[in-house]
């Protein structure tokens, strides 16, 4: 805290949670950042035009690495793409 205390004071000191939308970030960088900024950071997942927030970290959950499971209210399913390689069995 008091070594990155000038980087947390650039955001204005009162920043209690952030978010990411994009793709999952190396689990080295999101672990930096969250030290950096003293504040948990959490990764959201889902086609930004239309479901930006449809999968989300739970923001007390520490491991980094994953995009977090669907909220509350979402319900996914899964489509093969054989074409891809993409398997629901995978």
């Amino acid at each position: 805290m008091l070594v990155f205390s000038k980087a947390k004071g650039i955001l204005g000191g009162r920043v209690r949670i952030m978010i990411t939308g994009s793709a999952p970030m190396l689990p080295e960088v999101m672990n930096f950042l969250k030290i950096c900024f003293c504040c948990p950071i959490v990764e959201a997942y889902g086609l930004t035009e239309t479901t930006g927030g449809t999968c989300i970290v739970d923001n007390t959950d520490l491991v980094s690495g994953h995009v977090g499971g669907p909220v509350q209210g979402v319900k996914l399913r899964l489509k093969d793409l054989p074409e891809m390689s993409y398997m629901s069995t995978d």
